[in-house]
């Protein structure tokens, strides 16, 4: 399969190329600053691409199988980018014929309890609030996108760098916690949640998470 990664320089887009590798896929990892990535492998095709631009969406995924988005706002961007980036990915896509989408997204949106999403409860830091909000109206937008076979895959709400274990669970809209109550996912094996999404699709036009 040939899959084209933006944000393939960041902490779990990075993760994603290397697991897509070593599965024998060919990756591009579009980046916006191609002479700073340093990674080098056989099957990596390195190219410049800026998400916010539908023309330079278009160039680097056109005749590639399927998209992988890991975007994150970086160097004084806003949060809101993380929405911005919506209509030039979904137009470049549709331009370039390429129906398959998978983006990484936050697990704010993700239900605690029935109906009450985790960013609309007291104890949500103030912090990561602008982040989620953000990320849950970008949603929104994949939401009412027919044209494209679009997947949004939120995190548990603690990813972190671990242990590639091959073994955690996926759910739809509700966070999952493990057994002593914790929300957690390895940023290893979310990558191989995300890799496994697109070699065996399960979650066609629809959100799902990922956790121990």
């Amino acid at each position: 399969m040939k899959i084209a990664i933006f944000g393939a320089s960041g902490n779990i887009g990075s993760r994603i190329v290397t697991e897509a590798l070593n599965r024998g896929h060919n990756v591009t990892a579009v980046v916006r600053q191609p002479e700073n990535y340093i990674l080098q492998a056989p099957h990596l095709r390195i190219a410049k691409g800026d998400l916010f631009n539908s023309q330079d969406v278009e160039a680097a995924v056109f005749d590639h199988d399927a998209v992988v988005c890991a975007y994150n706002f970086t160097k004084g961007a806003t949060p809101s980018t993380i929405t911005e980036i919506t209509v030039p990915l979904l137009n470049g896509m549709k331009q370039a014929h390429v129906k398959r989408l998978v983006v990484i997204g936050g697990a704010g949106s993700l239900e605690v309890a029935p109906g009450i999403q985790s960013v609309d409860t007291p104890d949500f830091p103030d912090a990561y609030k602008p982040v989620a909000l953000a990320h849950r109206e970008a949603l929104k937008n994949y939401q009412k996108e027919t044209g494209l076979d679009w997947t949004y895959v939120s995190p548990s709400a603690e990813i972190t760098p671990g242990e590639r274990t091959g073994n955690f669970r996926t759910g739809k809209d509700q966070m999952l916690f493990d057994e002593n109550g914790k929300s957690h996912i390895s940023m290893e094996d979310f990558a191989v949640a995300i890799i496994d999404e697109l070699e065996q699709p399960k979650h066609i036009r629809e959100r799902f998470t990922v956790g121990y």
